[in-house]
């Protein structure tokens, strides 16, 4: 039987047939199945997705960092300083996403609070009936 032939019976191409046929001569059965592709490499190394990781934990300084409350594209800013690599806001959702970060804020705070005041108008709201 001609290759065309057995190609249009398989259902495939010339080419595909004849690249399937000498991978079956070489690996065998397990030859014939798809092998997986590579992924490209992290664009922030294990080291500095941990310092990032810790960054967001500790949360941002105003007075150093210039924003209250870590956004995506204030993260996407800092990693670029601090690393000297830029990262698009999306493409950071998605590292941070892979990291095994939501997306969830927490309630903005004022530098200036003051906590014992906060305590003291808490008390005297409740101690009415």
């Amino acid at each position: 039987m001609a290759r065309a032939e057995a190609a249009r019976l398989a259902g495939l191409e010339r080419q595909a047939l004849r690249d399937a046929v000498t991978r079956y001569n070489a690996e065998g059965v397990s030859g014939l199945f798809n092998r997986p592709r590579g992924r490209r490499p992290e664009w922030l190394t294990e080291s500095e997705q941990a310092t990032l990781a810790a960054a967001i934990f500790k949360g941002p300084k105003p007075e150093v960092d210039g924003v209250c409350t870590w956004t995506r594209e204030a993260m996407a800013i800092w990693i670029s300083v601090k690393f000297g690599k830029t990262v698009h806001p999306s493409s950071l959702s998605r590292i941070l996403r892979r990291m095994g970060m939501s997306r969830q804020k927490a309630r903005p705070v004022h530098p200036k609070t003051d906590a014992k005041a906060q305590e003291r108008f808490q008390k005297k709201a409740s101690a009415t009936p």
